[in-house]
């Protein structure tokens, strides 16, 4: 019955008038939310974002029990129903649009685990160790019980967001198709193939006049018109790179595969007991290479059910530090790109590119199926600040989140070349 309403709506969008949707998203303080993306289950392409003050409005054809998903990351996806956030249905007069549409309550969501709190130490160094290794073989067994080896195919609406200095300039919302294909990878990691079906880039209308402005400004006029076309076309495919971000959020690997890479040394693991039934098992990894001018520490969470070991939650943070001992001279155009986040021209002239340092807090969350766990959403937060010479620092924060709408994992087959390498068309929409 939910598929023949689906395909009724599709067959009449186009033949009647639609109903308009309308609503507010605010936090548990009652703060606006902006860019909290709205849509319904079934056709996220319906969907739109809230502004600024965390008012949406769309127009669909629902039928009144469909789902509607409202979403932003670090918080708690909602779910409503279509006839919640009515305000305005084909058959009312149009005087009657509600000035006060509903208002709706995003619960926060932590990302990822910032730190655990380790577990007293056994009085003998080798039980410990021996009480360590007995707990990750345990984990481990339920891993290859419960993550299956079959291959999945996943839809997806993928939200990247780009900000800078705390205000959002932009999102990037995908409606893709994933399918994971296990028996094709090497080394016991997923092949992941990526295709996009839908594209939205929602901007502040203000923010987006400005940067049509950088890129139209003085100094790419006095370009070559050689060099000025080949500036624009990588300043396209620099934002078309979105892509990459909606593709590397799901595909970080194999988790039953990393575990048991690191689970023989047990070293670098500890643990720590939560609340409601969980344990906290944690890997810490530092890397340093190049005579320490490239340095990373990598922990993975694994949070288990304390009781059966099977893993409920998944949580990556991951600190970085690049320096460049004489710096990097960008040419014109890297250094015209840099505008697009507050750069002031006198600093693009003398900027040389001297560090680089950011962290990355990724969080995944499961869902059950036919006896085994598959995927059911990812939130990503990545902090990075680039300095430069005369203590120039870009402060960029890149929020993503990931969210499963279909899952099938019964004849599942792997898309073609031209399904993956098809170029989408981006929809853009300004938010005022």
């Amino acid at each position: 019955m939910r598929f023949l309403s689906f395909v009724f709506c599709l067959l009449t969008f186009d033949l009647c008038l639609a109903a308009t949707y309308a609503g507010r998203v605010v936090d548990e303080q009652g703060a606006p939310i902006p860019y909290a993306t709205v849509y319904p289950e079934i056709a996220p392409e319906w969907g739109t974002a809230t502004n600024n003050d965390g008012f949406f409005s769309f127009e669909a054809n629902l039928v009144p029990d469909m789902k509607i998903i409202i979403s932003f990351i670090g918080y708690e996806k909602l779910t409503i129903r279509a006839n919640e956030c009515l305000v305005l249905s084909p058959s009312d007069d149009p005087s009657s649009f509600q000035l006060s549409p509903f208002t709706f309550v995003l619960k926060e969501q932590p990302i990822a685990l910032q730190e655990t709190v380790i577990a007293a130490k056994p009085a003998k160094q080798k039980n410990k160790r021996k009480a360590m290794a007995a707990l990750l073989h345990a984990v481990y067994v339920k891993l290859e019980e419960e993550f299956p080896d079959n291959n999945a195919q996943y839809q997806v609406v993928s939200d990247v967001r780009m900000l800078s200095e705390n205000s959002t300039w932009g999102m990037e919302q995908m409606i893709a198709n994933i399918v994971v294909l296990p028996e094709q990878a090497k080394e016991g990691r997923d092949s992941v193939q990526f295709q996009g079906r839908y594209c939205k880039r929602f901007f502040d209308a203000q923010k987006r006049a400005q940067a049509d402005s950088i890129l139209a400004s003085d100094a790419i006029e006095r370009l070559e018109k050689g060099q000025k076309e080949k500036f624009m076309r990588k300043a396209a495919n620099a934002v078309d790179s979105g892509v990459v971000v909606h593709h590397a959020l799901f595909a970080i690997g194999n988790m039953r595969y990393d575990f048991e890479q690191t689970m023989t040394d047990t070293r670098h693991w500890t643990v720590s007991n939560e609340s409601e039934g969980e344990t906290v098992l944690t890997h810490t990894q530092k890397v340093s290479k190049y005579l320490g001018l490239f340095k990373m520490t990598f922990s993975r969470h694994y949070i288990v059910d304390s009781e059966t070991y099977a893993v409920r939650r998944f949580s990556e943070h991951a600190e970085v530090k690049v320096t460049i001992p004489f710096g990097i001279k960008l040419n014109a155009e890297q250094l015209q790109m840099l505008n697009l986040v507050n750069m002031s021209e006198q600093n693009i002239k003398k900027f040389r590119l001297k560090k680089l340092r950011g962290s990355v807090d990724l969080n995944t969350i499961y869902q059950r199926q036919d006896g085994h766990v598959y995927l059911l959403e990812k939130n990503m937060i990545c902090n990075a600040h680039i300095l430069g010479s005369k203590k120039t620092e870009i402060p960029l924060v890149i929020k993503a989140t990931q969210r499963v709408t279909g899952l099938q994992t019964t004849d599942v087959k792997p898309l073609t070349p031209s399904q993956i390498t098809r170029r989408l068309k981006r929809d853009i929409v300004e938010i005022y």
